[in-house]
C-alpha cells in the first residue's frame, strides 16, 4: 500500500481567478462610461433635490457650456429639436424630460430650450442638479 506522497504540496492555483478577475474589471471599465446619459456638463449645484422616480426612463436633454443642444447623445438645433422631442414623445406618451444644463449658462438659454420642449408636448421637465453634500 502506498503511503501519502511526502514531496507533494497542495497549493491553490490563483491563476484562473485572476484572469477572472481581470476580465472583470475590463468589463467594468468599458461599461461605466456608458451608463451616464446625455452629454457631460457641469451641472448646477442644489442643497435640496427631489429624489429620482424609478416608474419611468426620462428623456434626457443636455445644453453645453458652447449652447449645443443634445438628446441623449444626438446633437440638434432648435427646429430639430421639437421634432425630435415630439417624435419621443408621441412613441412614449406622458415621459418626463431631464434637462441637464451647463452651470455657466444663462437662464435666457435654459428658458427656450424648455419653451421648445413645452411646444413639442412635455408636460413634465425635471431640472438637472448636482446635490450639495454636506450642511
Amino acid at each position: 500500500m502506498a503511503g501519502p506522497s511526502k514531496g507533494i504540496k497542495n497549493e491553490i492555483n490563483v491563476t484562473p481567478l485572476v484572469d477572472v478577475v481581470l476580465v472583470l474589471l475590463i468589463i467594468f471599465m468599458v461599461i461605466t462610461p456608458m451608463l451616464q446619459r446625455g452629454k457631460d456638463v457641469n451641472l448646477p449645484s442644489a442643497k435640496a433635490t427631489d429624489k429620482e422616480s424609478k416608474e419611468s426612463d426620462p428623456l434626457v436633454l443636455s445644453i453645453t457650456e458652447k449652447k449645443e443642444i443634445y438628446v441623449e447623445s444626438n446633437a440638434f438645433t432648435d427646429k430639430a429639436l421639437e421634432d425630435e422631442i415630439r417624435g419621443k414623445l408621441t412613441a412614449l406618451p406622458g415621459r418626463r424630460i431631464l434637462l441637464k444644463g451647463d452651470d455657466r449658462l444663462t437662464f435666457g438659454d435654459v428658458r427656450r430650450v424648455m419653451e421648445i420642449a413645452r411646444k413639442a408636448g412635455a408636460t413634465s421637465i425635471n431640472m438637472g442638479v448636482q446635490e450639495l453634500k454636506g450642511k
